[in-house]
Formats: structure tokens, sequence, C-alpha cells
């Protein structure tokens, strides 16, 4: 318990800093959460090089943003939310409104072959046929599934991020729940 007060004191002492200018301590922000962003960013446009450039902007939208930060939400939040708006302003950008695949995305979930190996290869396929669904949802439904089911985001959250409302997020969620569900039956 000592050891994460620390770390969460150590962390508020590095955005106070920041805040203040200084970029040392903001690269330390960066370094502690580039993966996470980059992580977030790759599920969102599913684009190594997009990825890249997502993280880029959404770090240097930070940096602007900074000062304006309350602390009313954890950094890692905060700077997820960031990542989100700035993985929408670049699908925007390039005009690409359809779902992605998630062949090169990072996994799910991790499959442990020192297990059951005939468990692991249940668990590649269903990784495998989730993947295939979540390729049939729109991005809207998409970016919902992954921010909630993935990355545990409240509708509160979510709807603050994408800029809509707590009822059209729970709506997105629902039917993209619905659709997955649709699609995973399809094939059994």
């Amino acid at each position: 318990m000592q050891h994460a007060a620390v770390k969460s004191g150590d962390e508020e002492h590095l955005i106070t800093r920041a805040q203040a200018g200084d970029e040392d301590a903001f690269q330390e922000l960066v370094r502690r959460h580039q993966h996470g962003v980059f992580t977030l960013a790759m599920r969102l446009v599913n684009d190594r090089e997009m990825a890249a450039d997502v993280a880029q902007d959404a770090f240097i939208r930070a940096w602007r943003g900074l000062p304006t930060f309350r602390g009313d939400a954890a950094f890692k939040t905060w700077i997820h939310r960031i990542t989100v708006n700035a993985a929408w302003t670049l699908k925007k950008r390039l005009g690409r409104h359809t779902a992605t695949s998630l062949d090169d995305a990072p996994p799910i979930a991790d499959v442990s072959l020192s297990g059951d190996l005939e468990r692991a290869g249940e668990n590649l396929e269903l990784r495998e046929r989730l993947r295939g669904a979540l390729n049939q949802l729109t991005r809207p439904q998409r970016t919902v599934v992954v921010l909630k089911d993935i990355y545990g985001w409240s509708h509160g959250e979510i709807a603050e991020a994408l800029g809509i409302t707590v009822t059209a997020a729970k709506v997105r969620l629902h039917r993209a729940h619905h659709r997955l569900r649709d699609h995973l039956e399809d094939e059994r």
C-alpha cells in the first residue's frame, strides 16, 4: 500500500512540475504512459504508423493542455481520452470510415501455451473469431467496445471522450454487442 501511495504522489509531483514547464518531468510522464497510449491508438486505428502518429499527437495535445489538467480524473484516464480524440481526428482527416482489420493489433488476451495446449488452441480460435466479429462493427461501435470492454471505461467516460451523451454510448455499446453476438452465432 505504501508503494502505491508513493508512486501516485510521485506522479502528482511530476504532473505539477510538468505543468510549471519542466520538460524532463513531462518526458517521464510520457515514458510511463507511452505503451498504454500506443496500445490504445493501435486498437483504435489498427495501423502501426497511424498509431505512432496518434500517440505523438496525443502527447503534444497533452503537453499543450497540461496547464488546464485539474486532476479530476487520473492522468492515465486523461491521456487516454486525448488519445481517443486524436485517433478520431486522424481517421476523419484521412477519410477512413470503415472498420479495419485487427490482424496487426496487440492481442486482446494473452494465451499461455505452457498450460493445456487444447485450451490454448481454443483461445486462439476464439480470439480470431472475435477479431473477425470486431471487424464487422462500425468505427463508432468498435471504439465503444474497445473502451468499455477492453479498457473498462465507464459509460460517462466514453461519452465525455467521444463528445456524445451517456445514452448514446450505452446504445452504441448495446448495438455493438448485439452485432458481435449475431456474427459469432452465424459462425457456428
